[in-house]
Protein backbone atom coordinates (compact mmCIF):
# COMPACT_ATOMS: atom_id res chain seq x y z
CA UNK A 1 0.00 0.00 0.00
CA UNK A 2 1.32 3.43 -0.93
CA UNK A 3 1.24 6.27 1.57
CA UNK A 4 -0.83 9.27 0.50
CA UNK A 5 -0.03 11.79 3.21
CA UNK A 6 1.98 12.30 6.36
CA UNK A 7 1.09 13.49 9.82
CA UNK A 8 3.45 15.34 12.20
CA UNK A 9 3.36 13.77 15.68
CA UNK A 10 4.80 15.27 18.87
CA UNK A 11 5.30 13.07 21.94
CA UNK A 12 6.25 14.62 25.31
CA UNK A 13 7.27 12.33 28.20
CA UNK A 14 6.26 14.31 31.29
CA UNK A 15 6.63 13.06 34.88
CA UNK A 16 2.83 12.70 35.08
CA UNK A 17 2.64 10.69 31.83
CA UNK A 18 3.17 10.88 28.10
CA UNK A 19 1.29 13.48 26.08
CA UNK A 20 0.73 12.65 22.42
CA UNK A 21 -0.29 15.38 19.95
CA UNK A 22 -0.64 15.60 16.19
CA UNK A 23 -0.55 18.76 14.11
CA UNK A 24 -3.97 19.39 12.62
CA UNK A 25 -7.60 19.94 13.38
CA UNK A 26 -10.15 17.29 13.97
CA UNK A 27 -10.63 14.53 16.43
CA UNK A 28 -8.22 12.14 18.02
CA UNK A 29 -5.90 10.01 15.90
CA UNK A 30 -5.15 6.36 16.78
CA UNK A 31 -1.78 4.99 15.68
CA UNK A 32 -0.97 1.39 14.73
CA UNK A 33 -0.17 0.57 18.39
CA UNK A 34 -3.57 1.81 19.59
CA UNK A 35 -2.19 4.98 21.21
CA UNK A 36 -4.45 8.05 21.05
CA UNK A 37 -2.99 11.34 19.73
CA UNK A 38 -4.89 14.60 20.40
CA UNK A 39 -5.02 17.34 17.79
CA UNK A 40 -3.19 20.63 18.29
CA UNK A 41 -1.94 23.40 16.05
CA UNK A 42 1.72 24.17 15.50
CA UNK A 43 2.41 27.74 14.41
CA UNK A 44 3.08 28.59 10.77
CA UNK A 45 6.87 28.50 11.11
CA UNK A 46 6.91 25.23 13.12
CA UNK A 47 7.58 23.02 10.10
CA UNK A 48 10.54 25.23 9.15
CA UNK A 49 11.82 25.04 12.74
CA UNK A 50 11.45 21.24 12.77
CA UNK A 51 13.26 20.95 9.44
CA UNK A 52 16.16 23.09 10.68
CA UNK A 53 16.42 21.02 13.87
CA UNK A 54 16.34 17.71 11.95
CA UNK A 55 19.11 18.95 9.66
CA UNK A 56 21.18 20.14 12.68
CA UNK A 57 21.02 23.71 11.36
CA UNK A 58 19.43 24.90 14.60
CA UNK A 59 20.69 24.07 18.07
CA UNK A 60 17.28 24.47 19.67
CA UNK A 61 13.79 23.70 18.42
CA UNK A 62 11.19 26.30 19.35
CA UNK A 63 7.60 25.18 18.96
CA UNK A 64 4.49 27.20 19.71
CA UNK A 65 1.54 24.90 20.24
CA UNK A 66 -2.07 26.06 20.45
CA UNK A 67 -5.47 24.41 20.44
CA UNK A 68 -4.52 21.98 23.21
CA UNK A 69 -7.46 20.52 25.07
CA UNK A 70 -8.04 21.62 28.70
CA UNK A 71 -7.02 18.31 30.31
CA UNK A 72 -3.69 18.23 28.47
CA UNK A 73 -3.02 21.90 29.22
CA UNK A 74 -3.76 21.33 32.93
CA UNK A 75 -1.45 18.30 33.00
CA UNK A 76 1.40 20.34 31.48
CA UNK A 77 0.75 23.22 33.89
CA UNK A 78 0.80 20.89 36.95
CA UNK A 79 4.16 19.43 35.93
CA UNK A 80 5.47 22.94 35.24
CA UNK A 81 4.34 24.21 38.66
CA UNK A 82 5.99 21.25 40.41
CA UNK A 83 9.29 22.16 38.71
CA UNK A 84 9.67 18.77 37.05
CA UNK A 85 9.07 19.57 33.39
CA UNK A 86 12.53 20.86 32.40
CA UNK A 87 14.52 17.98 30.92
CA UNK A 88 11.44 15.99 29.82
CA UNK A 89 11.96 14.12 26.54
CA UNK A 90 10.27 15.41 23.38
CA UNK A 91 10.11 13.46 20.13
CA UNK A 92 8.94 14.75 16.75
CA UNK A 93 7.84 11.99 14.38
CA UNK A 94 6.39 11.64 10.90
CA UNK A 95 3.62 9.10 10.33
CA UNK A 96 2.74 7.95 6.81
CA UNK A 97 -0.99 7.53 6.10
CA UNK A 98 -2.91 5.62 3.45
CA UNK A 99 -5.93 6.67 1.36
CA UNK A 100 -8.20 6.26 4.40
CA UNK A 101 -5.96 8.33 6.73
CA UNK A 102 -4.85 5.16 8.52
CA UNK A 103 -1.22 4.71 9.65
CA UNK A 104 1.15 2.82 7.36
CA UNK A 105 3.87 1.20 9.47
CA UNK A 106 5.54 2.75 12.49
CA UNK A 107 6.15 6.48 12.84
CA UNK A 108 9.69 7.66 11.97
CA UNK A 109 11.38 9.57 14.80
CA UNK A 110 12.96 12.66 13.23
CA UNK A 111 14.03 14.69 16.28
CA UNK A 112 14.60 13.85 19.94
CA UNK A 113 15.41 16.47 22.56
CA UNK A 114 14.58 17.66 26.04
CA UNK A 115 12.55 20.63 27.26
CA UNK A 116 14.78 23.57 28.15
CA UNK A 117 12.12 26.24 28.68
CA UNK A 118 8.35 26.57 28.62
CA UNK A 119 6.25 29.73 28.30
CA UNK A 120 2.47 29.77 28.76
CA UNK A 121 0.26 32.38 27.15
CA UNK A 122 -3.37 32.95 26.30
CA UNK A 123 -4.67 34.26 22.99
CA UNK A 124 -8.15 35.72 22.66
CA UNK A 125 -9.83 35.23 19.28
CA UNK A 126 -13.51 35.68 18.54
CA UNK A 127 -14.44 35.86 22.22
CA UNK A 128 -12.72 32.54 22.98
CA UNK A 129 -9.56 32.09 25.01
CA UNK A 130 -7.00 29.82 23.40
CA UNK A 131 -3.96 28.66 25.35
CA UNK A 132 -0.61 28.82 23.61
CA UNK A 133 2.44 26.98 24.94
CA UNK A 134 5.87 27.91 23.58
CA UNK A 135 8.37 25.10 24.11
CA UNK A 136 12.12 25.43 23.66
CA UNK A 137 13.71 22.03 23.08
CA UNK A 138 17.42 21.27 23.04
CA UNK A 139 19.16 18.20 21.69
CA UNK A 140 22.59 16.65 22.05
CA UNK A 141 24.12 19.12 19.58
CA UNK A 142 23.12 22.16 21.63
CA UNK A 143 26.11 21.88 23.92
CA UNK A 144 28.50 21.62 20.97
CA UNK A 145 27.88 25.18 19.82
CA UNK A 146 30.68 27.60 20.54
CA UNK A 147 31.16 31.29 21.04
CA UNK A 148 32.85 32.79 17.99
CA UNK A 149 36.63 32.40 18.23
CA UNK A 150 36.65 29.80 21.02
CA UNK A 151 38.08 26.29 20.85
CA UNK A 152 36.26 23.14 21.90
CA UNK A 153 38.51 20.92 24.00
CA UNK A 154 38.38 17.17 24.45
CA UNK A 155 37.87 17.52 28.22
CA UNK A 156 34.98 19.97 27.77
CA UNK A 157 33.27 17.76 25.18
CA UNK A 158 33.53 14.64 27.37
CA UNK A 159 32.03 16.59 30.29
CA UNK A 160 29.18 17.81 28.09
CA UNK A 161 28.47 14.32 26.77
CA UNK A 162 28.37 12.97 30.35
CA UNK A 163 25.65 15.51 31.20
CA UNK A 164 23.62 14.85 28.05
CA UNK A 165 23.92 11.06 28.03
CA UNK A 166 25.07 9.79 31.44
CA UNK A 167 24.66 6.11 30.54
CA UNK A 168 26.36 6.37 27.13
CA UNK A 169 29.97 6.19 26.09
CA UNK A 170 31.97 9.44 26.36
CA UNK A 171 31.85 11.63 23.27
CA UNK A 172 35.17 11.27 21.43
CA UNK A 173 34.40 14.05 18.94
CA UNK A 174 37.37 16.23 20.00
CA UNK A 175 39.76 13.49 21.10
CA UNK A 176 42.52 14.33 18.60
CA UNK A 177 42.47 18.13 18.94
CA UNK A 178 45.36 18.20 21.52
CA UNK A 179 47.50 16.19 19.06
CA UNK A 180 47.08 18.87 16.40
CA UNK A 181 48.37 21.81 18.47
CA UNK A 182 51.93 21.71 17.07
CA UNK A 183 51.19 19.68 13.96
CA UNK A 184 52.28 20.86 10.52
CA UNK A 185 50.37 19.40 7.62
CA UNK A 186 52.37 18.96 4.42
CA UNK A 187 50.34 18.84 1.24
CA UNK A 188 51.46 16.36 -1.40
CA UNK A 189 53.47 17.69 -4.32
CA UNK A 190 52.02 16.30 -7.55
CA UNK A 191 54.34 18.42 -9.75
Amino acid sequence: MVSKSIRVLVSVDLPSGTIRMWDGSGGPFMDADGEIWRSCTLTDDAIDQIEMAINAQAFTLSLAISGIDTDTSNKIWADYESGQIIGSRVRVMLQELDDFEQPVGAADVKFTGSIDNLVFGDDVSGGQIKSVIAVEITNRFTLRKLTNGSVLSDVDQRARSKILNPTGNPDRFCERIPLLVDKTIAWPNFG
